[in-house]
């Protein structure tokens, strides 16, 4: 882990690791600043780095005006990014977060959401994330895994996952009623609009299953005005790999 032996080099597997649990950690009798000296206390970082290290955090998350006051008259929003920048004192190469957006209102999830991406873009964290936010996951993840009863039961991309559970299509709108009848007769679609001369044809949504659709209605002369591919969301995948049952035994 970071390049480290587990068990051979364990003190510095845990220099390299910070964890946010669910629940905030801060001392809501101490005030923000003084939550985070203590923790550069805790890592040994000396009484002038840990001031300078706190001011750093402070300004990062937008608590410098509020590092004065004690935690507890602190928002949950603020208290969750006070409990991440604690967690940073140490500057981690790999961070854990449980369920870091529980509880908070959907403008201080998006502003959690902004300072996770910015640990991986512009400060090369890893971040271990688990939550129960199926948009959380789409939003902030590069890969995902799903668990069952403590089992992994599927891990890859959003979009890889997206295609393991049917239901995903391709809207099809059409140029005229010629080439509307034409693709609905070759096509076999699951559903189609008189109307809007438009079909819903099966898809997977991958690169191949879109070139092969296209070079059909080039090879059959058929114009269309608009493509749209309409895949399963995740909410959709996790209802499907983690179908109600009792654990093995």
């Amino acid at each position: 882990m970071a390049g480290h032996h587990l068990t051979r080099e364990a003190q510095a597997v845990r220099a390299a690791i910070g964890v946010t649990g669910q629940y905030s950690a801060v001392d809501g009798l101490l005030t923000g600043e003084e939550n985070l000296r203590l923790m550069a206390d805790l890592r040994h970082l000396g009484r002038s780095r840990g001031r300078e290290r706190a001011r750093e955090l402070l300004e990062r998350f937008d608590l410098t005006e509020a590092a004065g006051k004690p935690a507890a008259t602190y928002s949950g929003g603020m208290r969750r990014r006070l409990d991440l920048a604690m967690t940073l004192v140490g500057d981690p190469r790999i961070i854990f977060l449980d369920e870091p957006t529980t509880g908070l209102d959907p403008r201080s999830r998006r502003t959690m959401w902004q300072i996770i991406r910015g640990l991986v873009a512009d400060h090369g964290v890893t971040i271990f994330l688990t939550t129960q936010y199926l948009e959380e996951a789409d939003q902030l993840a590069h890969r995902i895994a799903v668990l069952n009863h403590g089992k992994m039961v599927a891990r890859g991309t959003a979009e890889e996952l997206k295609r393991l559970v049917p239901g995903g299509h391709v809207s099809l709108r059409f140029a005229d009623p010629h080439g509307f009848e034409t693709a609905s007769q070759g096509l076999r679609p699951i559903s189609r609009e008189e109307e809007t001369l438009t079909l819903h044809v099966p898809s997977d949504g991958g690169v191949r299953s879109l070139r092969a659709l296209l070079d059909w209605l080039d090879g059959a002369s058929v114009t269309i005005d608009e493509l749209a591919v309409h895949a399963p969301d995740l909410d959709d995948v996790f209802l499907a790999l983690t179908q109600e049952s009792e654990p093995a035994r």
